[in-house]
């Protein structure tokens, strides 16, 4: 009987992969399985590297102080020398945000992609002072990188310009969807191309990498052109400032917001700074049309009679520091929410964003804004093909292989038994992680190891330095405090001169360490009369003795952080 492929999680014990032979083909996968983000994936191919996307994951509340997390680029550092090049499907951040950072280690690693990703892309590095080497294609194209065929196919998805890619190998036919949808009625008339799909799947497809974002859910996706009439019912309805939050790369949303704003005679201010530099590539590239007049400045903006003003704004993600976070605060500096506003989220819910989108839902709300969001009004529709589209999909491509990517881990499985159900052979379906490598050898896709693929995480102007240790201690002391215990104590005998001193933050607002001192003075009294004065082993019996001390009389863990002085 068939069992279905699984990678790490189904082998605990994978290793290093073995050596590729000549005639194959090795998939990579840095990141975009298991989570929706970070997405990279690395074809090998006669000794020659392609790259496929190199974006970011945002944190989650467990990972306090992070700003991003990128691929793992240990497992290619050293072999960036034979990278062809770096195809970019699309420009999302998680697709195209980790780029500077690949950058940095080899500054001259071809960009491959269409017109706006380019230039999203070339925007980003202007701020990292990066010039890169880029290579423009769009959909008919093909392109001979090394050894790599690569033909490109439009895509619909939430963002202009969005590719697929077939790569050709002497190993077989591998077609990477990218992000993508088959929005039947696009606002900008470029539809998926199901049948250069067909056209590809005729000749013959050994392997296809499909978004699994919306697997799990039934049916077709709603058209973007339904939009309008709701936010143009929404518009009618508002008696004072409107503030519409949505993805900085959202380019038909924005002209959506554009239109409705002309036709009810308001102005349009971008509140942002990723909102504002998108939006002007856009209006440079001929994506997004903005008529005479419509568009202020924010301080302009903040002068015009409240039925008169939309703001544009990022933040729909419920980022802190973003835009529509800071409004939410009321620490915004040019706009503060008042009662009868209206705000409208106009954006779907990345998985893990939630908690913080309501929280800043419930924060405009506090100060009386009526905020409307998918869950009340059809003001958004995603970007990702649901799974009666990605049936469509697998019946005109017929892949020999399957291999469900950029997702969590039930999207990847629900993409899998989709898979199986159009005829895809089970042991044909490669379900992995990242980390994990497949090599299609003689038509078979199959999981041959496993490479380093840790989460490096972006704090300021660091990158790699903190790890989960760090991140264990932050959470502690985020959810515990700390608490600081001194000693002063005679370097020879390691018998105690001064203290113990006891202080704690975010422990408690009051000093309860008076109990604390004498067990601590007690245990290092036992320790000295062992014959102990190494400074290190009493900062354990400190850390022991205090620990047990807050643990039995608040049933709590904080951060315990001793100090030897020796005299």
């Amino acid at each position: 009987m068939s069992t279905m492929q699984t990678g790490i999680s189904g082998y605990a014990e994978l290793g290093p992969p073995p050596e590729l032979p000549e005639h194959g083909l090795r998939i990579m996968p840095l990141g975009g399985l298991g989570a929706i983000g970070r997405n990279m994936t690395v074809f090998e191919h006669k000794g020659r590297l392609l790259i496929v996307d190199c974006g970011v994951l945002f944190p989650e509340a467990d990972q306090p102080g992070v700003d991003l997390i990128l691929p793992d680029f240990s497992t290619i550092a050293a072999r960036l020398d034979v990278v062809v090049a770096v195809v970019l499907t699309h420009g999302h951040e998680d697709h195209i945000g980790g780029v500077p950072y690949l950058l940095r280690l080899k500054p001259d690693l071809p960009l491959v992609g269409s017109r706006f990703t380019l230039a999203l892309v070339e925007a980003k590095l202007r701020e990292h002072r990066i010039t890169p080497y880029s290579l423009e294609v769009r959909e008919g194209h093909t392109e001979q990188l090394g050894p790599f065929g690569c033909e490109f196919f439009a895509v619909n998805h939430s963002i202009p310009d969005a590719l697929a890619v077939a790569i050709r190998t002497d190993a077989g036919v591998v077609l990477h969807t990218g992000d993508f949808k088959m929005d039947q009625l696009p606002l900008d008339g470029r539809l998926t191309d199901l049948g250069g799909f067909a056209r590809l799947g005729a000749d013959g497809v050994d392997l296809l990498l499909s978004d699994s974002t919306n697997a799990e859910v039934p049916g077709f996706v709603t058209p973007e052109r339904e939009i309008g009439p709701v936010l143009d019912d929404v518009f009618r309805q508002a008696s004072r400032r409107i503030i519409v939050a949505s993805f900085a790369s959202h380019v038909h949303r924005v002209q959506q917001v554009l239109d409705v704003s002309r036709a009810h005679g308001r102005r349009v201010a971008f509140v942002g700074r990723s909102m504002v530099r998108n939006m002007g590539v856009a209006r440079d590239l001929g994506l997004l049309r903005i008529p005479d007049g419509l568009i202020v400045p924010l301080d302009e903006a903040s002068t015009l009679p409240p039925e008169q003003v939309v703001f544009m704004s990022t933040g729909s993600q419920g980022e802190p520091m973003s835009a529509l976070g800071r409004m939410a605060n009321r620490d915004h500096r040019h706009i503060v929410i008042e009662p009868g506003d209206t705000v409208v989220l106009a954006s779907s819910l990345v998985p893990g964003n939630e908690t913080a989108v309501y929280r800043v839902i419930n924060g405009l709300a506090r100060w009386g804004a009526s905020v409307i969001h998918k869950d009340v009004a059809k003001v958004h529709v995603s970007g990702h093909a649901p799974a009666g589209e990605l049936l469509y999909l697998l019946n005109a491509v017929k892949p020999s292989n399957m291999m469900p990517v950029h997702g969590e881990w039930r999207h990847l499985r629900a993409h899998a038994r989709l898979a199986e159900l159009t005829g895809v052979a089970k042991d044909r379906i490669v379900l992995v992680e990242d980390g994990d490598v497949v090599d299609l050898i003689d038509g078979r896709a199959r999981v041959t190891g496993h490479v380093e693929c840790r989460n490096v995480y972006v704090d300021g102007l660091a990158v790699g330095d903190v790890g989960e240790a760090s991140l264990t201690e932050r959470r502690i002391l985020g959810d515990e405090g700390f608490v600081a215990v001194t000693v002063v104590v005679d370097e020879a005998t390691g018998k105690l001169v001064a203290g113990p001193f006891v202080t704690g933050k975010g422990f408690s607002d009051e000093p309860v360490f008076d109990d604390a001192v004498p067990i601590i003075e007690a245990a290092l009294n036992r320790a000295a009369a062992e014959g102990t004065s190494d400074p290190h082993q009493l900062q354990q019996v400190i850390r022991r003795a205090a620990g047990k001390w807050v643990n039995d009389t608040y049933r709590r863990r904080p951060m315990i952080v001793p100090t030897v002085l020796e005299v």
